[in-house]
Parts: C-alpha cells; structure tokens; sequence
C-alpha cells in the first residue's frame, strides 16, 4: 500500500498523521559582514567553474579584499587542489600584504587540515560562512557574477593559458578603470587611495 492511500485510510478514519518535525542544526553563529576600514583586514575566496571549449572543466579561484573591492587575482586551472590554493594565497601576500582574515565557504580546500594548519602558522583567522547561507559572502558573490558575466560567458576558451590571460587584463580594468557603485563610484585602487 502507497503512502497515499495510507493517507486517505487515515484521514477517512479521522486519524491525525504525525509528521516528522526537522531538527534544525546549528552550525555556526551568525557570521555578517563588516566593512573593514582600511586593506587586508578581510579577503574573501571563492571558487568558480566553467568548461573550455572541448569541454573540459576548468576551475577559477578568485580573491577579493572586502575594503575597496580590490581583485587580488584569479587563478585559473584545471585542478585547485589544497597545495596550490596555500600558492596561489602566498603569491597574493607576497604582492599586496597579509590579511588579518579570510572569509570561505566550507568547500573542502578550505576545511582541510593542510589549509587549516598554514593559517593557524601565518595568524590568519579563517572566518568561514554558514552552510547554505552565500549571502554570508556576497562581496565575493558580487564580485564572481560580474567576473562570469564579463569574461567566462563573454569568451570562449579554447585553453587554460588563454583563460588566464583575458583575466589577466581583465583583472587590470577591474582595479585600475571600472568605477564602483558600492565605493561612490570610485575604482578600487582610487577608493584606497
């Protein structure tokens, strides 16, 4: 006998159906966004996918200071894995200076001991989002739609190299060129200065 007709059954006979009530799980206090008042107090990371023209997958890992908006750069490749997003991070700190945090969410790059063992060595507090909550995150979400919507939907790739070139220059207009509504419509490096 289907559920339904046990439903029916039950509701002929005038029974009440219990329901199973869902045990909300609490995963971490709220975690809202602070707007920092100078560079490198907060970067939030993310990861993007898209698929080059043979249709193989590529990954983008995408790094923006929650102060001015500044893109701090955008890795692009097929394979992202803990080891070379620690790289990537380093590469950016060696440029631009040490954050104090960094905001993710809870992809497993991020909660890997590896990952979690070279913030705790280089002091930098991981202030992760809830699951399931982006918005816990949206400078970066901002950030990754207009990224998809300027070069990964604008361009077809045809390899890895070619991705990461297009953003190269693409990452120049975005800190140098392209005003901000969000910063009094001032590009990211003028809002810092």
């Amino acid at each position: 006998m289907g559920d339904s007709k046990i439903r029916r059954v039950y509701e002929n006979e005038g029974f009440s159906l219990s329901r199973k009530l869902r045990r909300r799980i609490k995963d971490n206090p709220a975690n809202p966004i602070t707007m920092p008042l100078k560079a490198n107090q907060e970067w939030a990371m993310d990861f993007m996918s898209d698929a080059l023209e043979n249709g193989r997958r590529i990954r983008t890992l995408n790094i923006v200071d929650h102060f001015n908006r500044q893109c701090k750069g955008i890795e692009v490749g097929f394979n992202l894995p803990t080891r070379r997003v620690i790289e990537i991070v380093e590469r950016a700190i060696e440029r631009y200076g040490k954050p104090v945090k960094i905001r993710t969410d809870n992809g497993p790059e991020f909660r890997s001991k590896r990952f979690q063992l070279w913030l705790k060595e280089n002091h930098i507090e991981w202030s992760r989002i809830q699951k399931g909550k982006p918005q816990q995150n949206a400078i970066i979400e901002r950030f990754n739609k207009t990224y998809r919507e300027d070069v990964l939907d604008a361009y077809l790739f045809y390899s890895v190299d070619q991705a990461n070139e297009v953003t190269t220059k693409w990452i120049d207009d975005y800190n140098h060129d392209r005003p901000h509504q969000s910063l009094n419509y001032q590009t990211p490096m003028a809002y810092a200065a």
